[in-house]
């Protein structure tokens, strides 16, 4: 039977994707203690990266904040395998971070951000409000207009 996480995501309208496996030389999750740690995930829908480029350069703020989204989403993925598949261990969002690939004039990267915090708020209820840094960047792996890493308690 599914969780209340999971009832809420079905919800949302969404379905967590099979994971993107890393581009790199990292894991996608760390667990210690009550805490897990989500590398950072880029707007990627089945394994490819959907939404390429530089914010405010050929990506509308419209389509970097649905990039935040489906990032956020793509760390929902690694968060459920780190829970045992179970999201309902999460305690409480503790932190968001994001890079938003932008030339140096581009000044909007929060509300970009808030397409993350705002599905996170929308997932976890109350528990889902976080501290967050959102980073402007030159350029991101794989030209992604946008990353979102996690830090997430669990019980």
């Amino acid at each position: 039977m599914a969780g209340q996480i999971e009832a809420k995501l079905a919800e949302l309208g969404i379905t967590l994707p099979r994971p993107m496996a890393p581009i790199a030389n990292y894991v996608p999750y760390v667990v210690t203690g009550n805490l897990v740690v989500v590398s950072g995930q880029v707007p990627a829908i089945d394994g490819k990266i959907a939404i390429t480029g530089k914010v405010s350069w050929g990506v509308s703020l419209d389509q970097a904040k649905e990039a935040a989204r489906l990032c956020f989403i793509n760390v929902l993925v690694h968060l459920k395998a780190a829970c045992g598949g179970d999201l309902d261990r999460v305690r409480r969002v503790v932190r968001l971070g994001g890079f938003v690939a932008a030339p140096s004039e581009f000044t909007e990267h929060a509300l970009v951000m808030n397409g993350a915090s705002d599905l996170a708020v929308a997932v976890f209820g109350e528990a889902g409000r976080h501290a967050r840094s959102t980073i402007g960047v030159p350029s991101l792996p794989a030209d992604a207009a946008v990353e979102v890493e996690g830090l997430f308690e669990i019980d």
